[in-house]
Formats: structure tokens, C-alpha cells, sequence
């Protein structure tokens, strides 16, 4: 059995082509999108189509919510915050009507359907971490941090799309503890173990110009190859190695 992961599309319908032609050159089974599929760009709706009309022999999406689909669910008040604001500090208050405009009300009432992430064998698939879409898991993440996500859900493999980055963190050994102070006093201390468990973040398919990343996993195994995909005007198709 092999898992196709991909997150980070944001309606970049070329690049989204691009992998699947390529994913299925390697027979997977599954195919797991792991949020940010839309994006403000005028290709987020042909894109959402294209993802709920698979075509015959191709693999139909598991998708989850990313940080992007909780903006959209946020502007049409279906959010659990009153207002954009991380996206206005991160991109600016021109980029509401942007967003607004790029993802209509039908698809956000789709995306209100998606599940959170999903939580196959030992592994948690998600877009940030089982905190929340906008938990920012990167190679340089601090163990502690590391830990206590993998620890949440008892997961031996987190599968992660935020960062947009491809990376396998691998805690070999370790464990944290935890106690919680209230006005009664502190109650007794949790000791958590984690022992060879790992964060993979699976790559971007949208981000890149010309250049979309993905992840290939064999559960039986537990094998993660990194993928990445040259498309667009002279580029054609093909993987590369993942540094």
C-alpha cells in the first residue's frame, strides 16, 4: 500500500495536474490532500471542481482544512473568530476582497464539510498539527514542541503540509511532563514518553513557480519518499530528489 500526501495547492490547477499525472506513476492507493487547496487566486474554483470530480482510474482525494479554508470560513462567518484577523496581519486588509472574491459561498459551504485531519493506523494527517491548521511545524521546531504534538493523539507519524516545506523529524527517545497549576493547587505531574516517532512535512504542490513537492508513504513499511515535480511552459514532467 503506498499514501500519496499533498497539501499547499492554493488553486494552482496546473501544478495539482502536474502531481497527479505523476502520482500515478506510483500505483498508490490513497490519495490525502492536506489542506490549502484554495487560494486567492481566480483558479481556486476550477480547481475545487476538479477535486470533487475525480476522473476514472484516478484516485479520489481524502481532503482535510487548511490554514486558507479557515480565512474563507472566517470571512462568510462560519469561523470560530469573529474576524480575519491573521490574515489582514499577515497579507494586508486588500487581501479580504481578494480572498472573497477568488472562493465563492458555495465552496465554502463545501469546505465547512472537510474533516479537521484524519487519523489512519499510526499516523495523524493534518495541515498544521492536532493545536490547530496554524501550528507552523518546521526542522528547526524545538523537540519539546515536537513531542507534545505526536503525543496528543499518540501518533508515531504526524504528516504536516504548513510549513510547505519537505523535511522527516525524527525523535529517537524522548518525553515530556506537564502540570497544571489551578486555585487549588498544581495537580499531580503527567510524564508523557515518545520513543522513535516522526514529523514529515510533505512539501508544497503551489507554492513554487514550476516546481510542486509531494510525499509518497508506504505504511507497511514506513517508507517517505519526497517527491517533487517540474511543470509548466517548457518544463514538462518529472522527479527530482528532495534536498
Amino acid at each position: 500500500m503506498k499514501w500519496a500526501i499533498l497539501s499547499g495547492l492554493v488553486g494552482n490547477l496546473t501544478a495539482y495536474e502536474a502531481v497527479l499525472q505523476d502520482v500515478q506513476q506510483h500505483q498508490v492507493d490513497e490519495l490525502y490532500i492536506l489542506g490549502d487547496l484554495v487560494g486567492p487566486n481566480a483558479t481556486s474554483e476550477a480547481l475545487v471542481k476538479r477535486l470533487q470530480n475525480p476522473r476514472k482510474g484516478e484516485p479520489t482525494p481524502q481532503i482535510c482544512t487548511g490554514w486558507w479554508e479557515e480565512q474563507c470560513l472566517i470571512l462568510h462567518a462560519y469561523g470560530q473568530k469573529p474576524e480575519p484577523t491573521a490574515l489582514i496581519e499577515k497579507y494586508g486588509a486588500e487581501m479580504v476582497k481578494t480572498l472573497w472574491d477568488a472562493v465563492s459561498r458555495e465552496t465554502v459551504t463545501w469546505i465547512r464539510s472537510l474533516e479537521f485531519g484524519f487519523m489512519e493506523l499510526d499516523c495523524l494527517l493534518t495541515h498544521g498539527s492536532s493545536v490547530s491548521v496554524a501550528d507552523d511545524l518546521r526542522p528547526d521546531t524545538s523537540p519539546l514542541v515536537m513531542c507534545d504534538r505526536l503525543g496528543r493523539l499518540d501518533a508515531n507519524y504526524l504528516f504536516c503540509g504548513r510549513s510547505g516545506l519537505q523535511f522527516n523529524y525524527q525523535i529517537a527517545d524522548g518525553s515530556s511532563t506537564s502540570t497544571v497549576i489551578t486555585l487549588n493547587g498544581a495537580t499531580p505531574t503527567t510524564t508523557m514518553e515518545t520513543s522513535n516517532k516522526f514529523v514529515v512535512g510533505v512539501g508544497n504542490v503551489g507554492l513554487t513557480p514550476n516546481l510542486a513537492s509531494y510525499t509518497v508513504y508506504s505504511p507497511a513499511s514506513g517508507q517517505v519518499n519526497f517527491k517533487q515535480v517540474s511543470y509548466g511552459f517548457g518544463k514538462g514532467f518529472g522527479n527530482r530528489k528532495a534536498s
